[in-house]
């Protein structure tokens, strides 16, 4: 992690939450039912949809939101690469939200800045499903044009660029924000994480987050694309494009554990990681394992581990311990001294429940605005890499003062480099 001058104060902890403070309510708002508050008032009802970002996780985000508001339309649809664009209406024609697809080919917007005529087209709502690059350039435009907004996670892949969607967020009045952090949205997870702040287990004392999987899709090579092609395609495993493991995958357990903190981020940092499998060029500038250990200033621990190799032993799954008990947040067990408990009720989609929560907000006039826990979630999973890349230990106050941007100063930089694997202890 480099730091150059930027000509701001030096923000510390104390600082910095004092300035976001305001904004947790709003991030809290999700968890409540919003209250009847008549706002959205289309000739016809329609609450009108753009979806930036034509991937897999950009598709199934444009049938959550169909599914979660029945007059809720697919108009508009953007992706740097056209082909991208018509395999994802094509998909979309053959799910149970076909009726819901009205997308011509004028409201069909490609290149690098596809974002920016989705957005001022006449949608109400925008998916932000494009790699993490991306997103804090969308989100601010989306909300400038008084868009509601579904961001899916991370916010971004720097300090810059994630500060930037905090303030964003913290500005955005009465348009919604809601996060793809869909664990927040899970009825199970949220019972069980209420339990725990109720004292289930005691006092917290220590935190494990295993996200141990396989490895992900490539997209291969063509010689007709140009080296910055090559990274938009395959972006995964480029760090100015996803930020890497933590960012793109872990961060759901570190916004468990954030949340288990009730949203306070830790004090420092330090861990290791590398590549011992995906090593060849085809992989980029990423790692394959991480492991970091996250510390608050109340002396709680979290031990933070995440992997993305074949053919290794594999687990999901967030463990609690405190005075009086354990918890193993997705196995929905409580374990203390008066037995076990599980939780045993009602287990909708997540991914339809937070859309749910966004359309109610927009119909309702209340709004909810996840940007706070989606930001600092996003500025732990930062922290915790490039205490691997760097070796060294990382203080939170450290972090909020980074000013290095990643990735090229301008998308006509067709040859760009990303850059090394990182080595530790190299400055």
């Amino acid at each position: 992690m480099t730091s150059e001058p930027s000509g701001q104060p030096a923000l510390d902890r104390r600082d910095f939450l004092q300035t976001t403070s305001a904004s947790l309510a709003l991030g809290a708002a999700a968890c409540a039912r919003p209250a009847p508050f008549g706002y959205h008032h289309s000739v016809d009802d329609t609450i009108r949809v753009g979806l930036v970002g034509c991937g897999g996780r950009g598709t199934g985000a444009a049938i959550n939101a169909c599914n979660a508001d029945s007059n809720a339309r697919l108009v508009a649809v953007a992706d740097a690469f056209p082909e991208r664009i018509e395999s994802c209406l094509e998909n979309l024609q053959r799910s149970d939200i076909a009726a819901k697809i009205d997308v011509p080919a004028e409201r069909r917007f490609s290149g690098i800045d596809c974002y920016l005529p989705l957005i001022q087209s006449d949608v109400d709502v925008v998916l932000l499903c494009e790699p993490p690059h991306f997103r804090p350039r969308s989100l601010q435009a989306a909300l400038k044009a008084g868009k509601h907004v579904f961001c899916e996670k991370p916010v971004g892949v720097d300090v810059p660029g994630v500060l930037e969607v905090m303030r964003a967020c913290e500005q955005a009045g009465p348009l919604s924000v809601v996060s793809g952090l869909c664990w927040r949205y899970d009825l199970g997870v949220r019972e069980i994480i209420s339990r725990i702040h109720e004292g289930a287990i005691g006092e917290i004392k220590t935190i494990q987050e295993n996200y141990l999987t396989n490895e992900l899709w490539h997209r291969g090579k063509d010689p007709a694309w140009t080296p910055l092609e090559y990274q938009l395609r395959n972006w995964l495993y480029f760090s100015w494009l996803s930020g890497d493991i933590p960012l793109e995958q872990h961060i759901h357990s570190l916004d468990k554990a954030l949340w288990l903190m009730r949203d306070e981020p830790p004090v420092q940092c330090y861990g290791m990681g590398g590549r011992q499998k995906r090593t060849g060029p085809e992989w980029g500038n990423v790692y394959d394992h991480f492991a970091v250990c996250y510390e608050w200033e109340n002396g709680v621990r979290t031990y933070s581990y995440c992997r993305q190799m074949n053919g290794c032993f594999n687990e999901t799954d967030d463990w609690v311990f405190g005075t009086d008990g354990r918890a193993r947040v997705l196995k929905f067990t409580i374990e203390n001294g008066e037995g076990t408990w599980r939780y045993r009720g009602r287990s909708p989609s997540m991914y339809d429940v937070e859309h749910e929560y966004l359309f109610r907000s927009i119909r309702e006039g209340t709004p909810i605005n996840n940007g706070r826990y989606m930001s600092l979630s996003t500025l732990m999973a930062i922290m915790g890499r490039e205490a691997c890349y760097t070796g060294q230990l990382i203080k939170w106050d450290e972090l909020l003062n980074d000013q290095t941007r990643l990735g090229p100063t301008s998308y006509d930089q067709h040859d760009f480099d990303p850059g090394p694997v990182p080595v530790p202890g190299r400055g």
